[in-house]
């Protein structure tokens, strides 16, 4: 990647110990000569990074997804540094960011381009979307009928609390929790995840990324919620079907240069054991 020139501080201060992780990498970019802002506001204003050439999160991942939307926008790659809890996100540690964000400002680091939908509730009311899209009815006991469709087609019509439609980067989210699949972040798929499906044989359907999805809601006297990633709501008309497609955005996110996908899943998952027989170079 080409050095970094100008880059963008949105800084989470109620993550304990982000105040000063931030100090210090402010500190090195202006000593590199970096220009730079900061904000500790998120989601960020439309058009925050449009002469930027990376964006810095020091929060959780919950931060970085009030970025997301204007990064992928903008095109300005996010360098998450981890204040939170999971951080399968700002998968940069306190301790690397400090030791080589020197190296980073130089462009050393891969830029991985996440997958994000794009959710549609009506004319003029759609949002993007990294980790996932939620439906449900806007009280949290009540149990919905939501009759899916693919491209058109029948898939079929869901008694349950709600339904997740995840990205793979949101695989290990919401939908992770409602027993759905991991599924790696390449994998240009959707996942369609129920919770809490009143019939045993519904379970999680995997969608090329192409797919044209509609959801319908056929419960009487209800009113949907449809949640972006989380943080923000979709208006949803009485009669209006909730339209969801793999967007033409991209998010970009600097890694490691030597990443690994699934050695972050170990890690933050806890998954136990030894790798034995660690697998060689393929042939």
């Amino acid at each position: 990647m080409k050095p970094i020139r100008k880059i963008a501080f949105v800084i989470n201060e109620d993550k304990d110990g982000a105040h000063e992780v931030a100090r210090t990498l402010i500190a090195a970019a202006r000593k590199a000569g970096v220009k730079l802002k900061q904000t500790g506001r998120f989601p960020i204003p439309r058009g925050y990074l449009s002469d930027c050439d990376a964006c810095c999160v020091v929060g959780g991942d919950g931060t970085l997804l009030g970025v997301a939307r204007e990064a992928a926008r903008a095109k300005v790659p996010i360098i998450g540094v981890n204040r939170g809890s999971l951080g399968f996100l700002t998968t940069f540690s306190a301790d690397e960011a400090r030791n080589h964000f020197d190296e980073l400002l130089q462009g050393h680091f891969h830029v991985d381009h996440r997958a994000m939908l794009d959710c549609s509730t009506g004319p003029g009311s759609h949002d993007l979307a990294l980790n996932d899209v939620l439906i449900k009815d806007q009280v949290n006991s009540r149990i919905v009928r939501l009759e899916v469709y693919a491209d058109r087609e029948p898939v079929t019509t869901y008694t349950c609390d709600g339904l997740i439609f995840s990205t793979a980067t949101g695989s290990t989210a919401y939908n992770l929790s409602a027993g759905g699949p991991i599924i790696h972040p390449d994998a240009g798929v959707i996942a369609m995840t129920p919770i809490c499906p009143h019939t045993l044989s519904n379970r999680a359907i995997i969608f090329r990324q192409e797919v044209k999805l509609r959801v319908i809601n056929r419960t009487e006297d209800s009113r949907l919620l449809v949640a972006m990633d989380g943080q923000r709501d979709l208006k949803v008309g009485m009669d209006s079907p909730i339209d969801i497609t793999v967007s033409k955005l991209r998010l970009p996110l600097a890694q490691r240069e030597d990443y690994s996908h699934f050695s972050v899943v170990r890690t933050k998952l806890k998954w136990g054991g030894e790798l034995v027989n660690k697998p060689g170079p393929l042939r």
